[in-house]
């Protein structure tokens, strides 16, 4: 009999769940940086064995909405309790497992299997984190509490052993070579995005948005126009920098993760642009993907 399912991995910014992710789909799907609200949508990585389909969906950190960017963020994380078979929710050894409690109380209403994932083991002593474990226990009392650590790949294999188990007998639900659900221009997007996080301090990366104009693919090449928009004219000088060598760094660095990504040479543009309203106005979040479904 064949297994299927959806396994939604939740949790507040900065826990490990992107890490996660790509542990657990063996490719690079979730950019994962060390700024908090780096993954703005709901991305699904699929693993595929012969007997079974794991979907895996990533989903934006949960917090409390400050502009309209963010309840579309919350709304991804929200809609991820509405269609889980098997429901992760990621904390750390840091965290406070107080934070959020109105997401938590959806979470222990859930009525299917929670596996409270402990991230971070490796920054922790036995004792704290038996500490933890009863904190969440007394929190989420019918969740299964696994400590793992996402970055050094302990407990994960134990993790999707457990994941098959639980997860019900169902045809699959995508095709059985397919990776992801989203098409190659939101990687190449991702992918800029992730860089300029990587180069930007401060608030610069969450006034920028990625939209790819044109991508052509031929046998030998990709081909790749790119708009970084930004709110205001002073960040489009801080983005493309002195003398444009900033923006020169971002589109090499972001040529070479693409190249890696794709398997094939990359002729990448990238452009900036000026759109003051793009993180509150309804339609250009819908143009950028903002709206679940």
């Amino acid at each position: 009999m064949h297994k299927a399912g959806f396994v939604n991995i939740v949790g507040n910014p900065n826990v490990g769940k992107s890490t996660l992710m790509n542990q657990l789909v063996g490719e690079k799907i979730s950019i994962a940086t060390f700024k908090a609200q780096t993954t703005r949508h709901r991305i699904m990585g699929i693993v595929n064995t012969p007997e079974a389909q794991i979907v895996f969906s990533d989903t934006p950190g949960v917090l409390k909405p400050n502009y309209k960017l963010q309840e579309s963020m919350l709304a991804f994380s929200e809609s991820a309790l509405q269609d889980a078979d098997v429901l992760l929710y990621v904390t750390d050894v840091v965290e406070n497992p107080e934070k959020n409690q109105d997401f938590l109380a959806k979470v222990a209403r859930m009525s299917v299997p929670v596996l409270l994932l402990i991230n971070k083991i490796d920054q922790s002593d036995q004792k704290t984190l038996g500490d933890i474990v009863e904190k969440w226990h007394g929190l989420l009392p019918n969740a299964e509490i696994l400590p793992i650590s996402a970055k050094n790949k302990f407990g994960t294999e134990l993790l999707l052993k457990r994941i098959l188990e639980l997860l019900p007998d169902s045809p699959p639900y995508f095709d059985k070579d397919q990776l992801t659900d989203k098409p190659a221009r939101f990687f190449v997007s991702e992918i800029i995005r992730e860089k300029i996080l990587l180069y930007y301090n401060k608030e610069i990366p969450y006034s920028v948005e990625v939209s790819v104009e044109r991508f052509k693919e031929d046998e030998k090449h990709i081909h790749i126009n790119a708009i970084i928009y930004v709110e205001r004219e002073s960040q489009k000088g801080i983005i493309i920098g002195h003398q444009g060598v900033a923006l020169k760094k971002v589109s090499t660095e972001s040529r070479k993760a693409l190249e890696k990504f794709f398997g094939k040479p990359i002729f990448l543009e990238v452009f900036v642009k000026v759109d003051k309203d793009w993180r509150s106005s309804e339609r250009e979040l819908n143009h950028f993907g903002y709206n679940p479904e």
